[in-house]
């Protein structure tokens, strides 16, 4: 057995899936996997929706169960923060002030709810842990009248999730639609018109300035001066990465910790995977940073391939999905131009996908309904492909035969 050991720094998903594929790759070292929540890492995509409608419970959506950590000999601890990273004497610092070395280092350190100030209080929720969705769940169950500031995926998850439990929800946002940044106005308008069809209020364009606390709920101004009263506001603005502990280790970082394609910050054996990391992709060229579960997850399955001795670039396409009532909304690439979407299928039966094409390629698809065209697209976005809008908006042609041959399949043609 090695005598070597790898720290894994935050309890989601990219710190899991780099202990998984540490052992899958034989590492038979020492793993700690150090969370500050008191919980083994878990899947966060339920908690603005399964678990607040009450039809799933934590135990289901953990990524490994208690045991096997056990099982697999990495010792898991959670409650506990990492205060402190010593480069040059390659450790770290525990919030119980032990010291452990490390030969890898990987800070999977995730992202925080941005806040509102002045927005706070018993009833005012931000929603990042399974202790945030536990304490918004328990209070939709007694409220009736419920704001949610902010038209992003959480904000428009919660919405749905407060009107299958029967309350009234009104939705505040600056921008002209819903989830207009990251689906732009065509889309946005449609994911208006579900929310809208469900009896939510969707006041866009408008915003919060003013939340005052009354006797048994609150009362809040809009920009436009216009007043609603209600029992709970969940704000859901966006989040920030938690980038204080490799800034102050002196690590490199910009809206992000700054990784390269194999995952590796700017100091030796320190590697950073998830929604903290700002990552140099090989095929777009440029550093993202991507608040999604899926990359979480594949970005700490290729760490782990990395600290094994591999050098393999992250090289994957981005993949994100949001249910909002009995609707599926997918995407799978980076849009050049969300406003010049082609269309294939129909935005008024809520039944489309709407393609980002360059130059013959396609750059990503949103689609609404159409898992198949999700998966279709995510196949052939990275090979050689040269399609037409009109191919892609005709039905007839099945997007399937749009995906290139691979050299092996067209030489026994």
């Amino acid at each position: 057995m090695s005598t070597r050991r790898h720290v894994l720094v935050g309890g989601g998903v990219a710190a899991a899936a780099t202990a998984t594929h540490l052992r899958k790759h034989g590492f038979d070292g020492e793993i700690v996997l150090v969370g500050d929540e008191p919980q083994p890492p878990y899947e966060r995509p339920p908690l603005s929706k399964d678990f607040l409608l009450g039809t799933t419970e934590f135990e289901e959506f953990q990524v490994r169960p208690p045991a096997w950590y056990d099982e697999q000999s990495v010792d898991l601890r959670v409650g506990i923060r990492v205060t402190a990273i010593d480069v040059p004497g390659r450790s770290v610092t525990l919030s119980t002030g032990e010291r452990l070395g490390y030969d890898g280092l990987v800070l999977a350190t995730g992202v925080r709810p941005r806040r509102l100030p002045g927005f706070d209080g018993d009833r005012v929720h931000y929603l990042r842990t399974a202790a945030d969705s536990q304490r918004l769940r328990a209070q939709l169950a007694e409220s009736e009248r419920v704001v949610v500031i902010g038209a992003g995926f959480i904000g428009c998850e919660v919405a749905a999730a407060a009107v299958g439990l029967g309350k009234q929800v009104t939705i505040f946002d600056p921008a002209p639609t819903p989830l207009a940044r990251v689906l732009g106005a065509t889309i946005g308008s449609v994911m208006t018109g579900i929310h809208r069809s469900r009896g939510v209020q969707i006041r866009a364009g408008e915003y919060i300035s003013e939340l005052r606390h009354t006797g048994d709920g609150m009362l809040l101004t809009s920009n436009l001066g216009h007043r609603v009263e209600c029992d709970l506001v969940v704000v859901g603005i966006g989040c920030e990465p938690n980038v204080e502990l490799a800034a102050e280790a002196g690590l490199a970082t910009d809206g992000g910790i700054v990784v390269d394609e194999y995952g590796r910050t700017s100091a030796p054996d320190i590697y950073a995977a998830g929604d903290v990391a700002a990552q140099y992709h090989p095929v777009y060229g440029r550093t993202i940073r991507v608040e999604h579960h899926d990359n979480a997850l594949r970005q700490g399955a290729n760490v782990a391939l990395n600290l094994t001795g591999s050098a393999e670039p992250f090289a994957e396409a981005h993949w994100f999905w949001s249910d909002q009532y009995e609707h599926s909304l997918q995407s799978v690439g980076r849009p050049a131009d969300l406003e010049d979407l082609v269309i294939r299928g129909s935005l008024e039966d809520h039944d489309f996908s709407a393609f980002s094409l360059v130059d013959g390629r396609i750059q990503a698809v949103i689609s609404l309904n159409r898992p198949r065209d999700v998966l279709e697209v995510r196949r052939m976005l990275f090979a050689p492909h040269e399609v037409t809008a009109e191919q892609l908006r005709d039905e007839s042609v099945p997007l399937k035969r749009l995906i290139p041959r691979s050299p092996w399949a067209t030489a026994r043609a």
